[in-house]
């Protein structure tokens, strides 16, 4: 059972290099100057071969809007997107921004040639108990203990295992019924379309919702494209504007890029799955 809130990622950066083009990046700093990064961990996934026990996981970074580091005034960039990363225990994973049958190719971005040093910190607990009957779900959520939840699906076309691990940060109990439904998120489910027998290059963006032991939904998040009129505001800099030139007549290849988009969770995933929620008992 990970101890979410005491689990971590950080990073240092290589030395700050100007850009050649825009004017201003994420950092705020001189030339050669570094920095570090240090956020927590949310959910985990693990895709596991049953037959041999070999496993490959993967976590979910927690987010940020996106801003200017480290600034003074005028942090938060505006126009304004989430910020987050996914990281396997070597690279960063790509989060899909768009509907779950999207086929785009993508690789996985080794930690060795992004950041110039990092560490991954996984914190957990002693002493668990799994809980797998609702009526004991029901107390223990009443006694206030900490609780994780786990689900497990088998991924049919691969044959393989996926478990999916995160906080119980939110509850509904009936407890006259010993009834309870786990609904909660962000979490992070494979996209098993890029698993390349080793490692998978693709990640999505989900919340979860458990009310049986065996039966889960995820609801997935994608990009949508504001109208036309809502996109007029929404495109409009305040502040500082990330895409301002250093020379309006030498714009780098494919200015501008595109801005922000709003994102929704709409793609829903129904399947059979093996739940258990964890308690802790050294908190």
């Amino acid at each position: 059972m990970i101890n979410f809130p005491r689990s971590t990622f950080t990073w240092k950066s290589h030395p700050f290099i100007i850009d050649p083009h825009y004017k201003r990046t994420g950092f705020v700093g001189k030339r050669g100057q570094v920095h570090h990064v240090r956020f927590n961990l949310e959910a985990r996934c693990e895709i596991r071969d049953d037959g041999d026990g070999r496993g490959w996981e993967c976590f979910l970074g927690a987010p940020c809007r996106t801003e200017y580091t480290i600034a003074e005034r005028n942090l938060f960039q505006v126009p304004s997107d989430e910020w987050r990363i996914a990281i396997s225990r070597n690279a960063e994973v790509a989060i899909s921004h768009k509907p779950g049958d999207t086929t785009d190719p993508v690789l996985n971005k080794k930690f060795s040639q992004r950041y110039q040093d990092h560490r991954i910190d996984i914190r957990g607990f002693q002493t668990v108990t799994e809980l797998r009957d609702p009526a004991q779900i029901v107390e223990a959520s009443l006694d206030n203990r900490l609780l994780n939840a786990t689900t497990t699906y088998r991924d049919t076309a691969s044959g393989l295992s996926v478990t999916i691990e995160f906080p119980v940060n939110l509850i509904n109990l009936n407890e006259a019924d010993s009834k309870f439904q786990i609904c909660t998120g962000p979490i992070l489910l494979p996209d098993m379309g890029t698993w390349d027998g080793t490692e998978a290059h693709r990640v999505f963006v989900a919340h979860v919702a458990v009310s049986q032991m065996d039966y889960v939904e995820f609801i997935l998040r994608h990009e949508v494209q504001a109208a036309h009129e809502e996109r007029e505001w929404l495109d409009q800099p305040a502040g500082r504007d990330r895409l301002e030139l250093r020379d309006p007549d030498n714009p780098p290849p494919g200015y501008p890029p595109a801005r922000p988009k709003l994102k929704a969770y709409h793609d829903v995933w129904e399947m059979e799955a093996e739940n258990v929620v964890l308690m802790a008992e050294d908190d």
